[in-house]
């Protein structure tokens, strides 16, 4: 654990999402789970701070949640608001409309 990291982790640990436990001068120091055989590991590497960057993983799920809060929020501007689950409401409530018959000419 007071290993000092030059350079790049080993392959195996490119790409992985971490946690960080600890921070120093020039490092941080991560804890990633390792798949060896039918086990899954919890290492603690240290590695360079340059090396790392922030994860994306999650940044849909968040722009997801900030959209829908955007939608139940009521706008002030229009005085006209309509809640979604209204309108599937009187979607639903629509009688399904009939069309005239049709006649079909046969020809031989």
């Amino acid at each position: 654990m007071g290993a000092i990291q030059k350079g790049m982790p080993f392959k195996c640990y490119h790409g992985k999402t971490r946690r960080v436990y600890n921070v120093t001068q020039h490092a941080v120091d991560i804890i990633v789970n390792k798949q060896v055989k039918d086990k899954i590991l919890a290492k603690r590497i240290s590695v360079q701070i340059e090396v790392i960057k922030h994860s994306k993983s999650r940044d849909s799920f968040l722009k997801r949640g900030r959209r829908t809060v955007r939608k139940r929020r009521p706008r002030r501007r229009s005085p006209n608001l309509v809640k979604e689950s209204c309108q599937e409401k009187e979607a639903k409530e629509k009688e399904p409309e009939l069309s005239e018959s049709t006649t079909y000419e046969f020809m031989a």
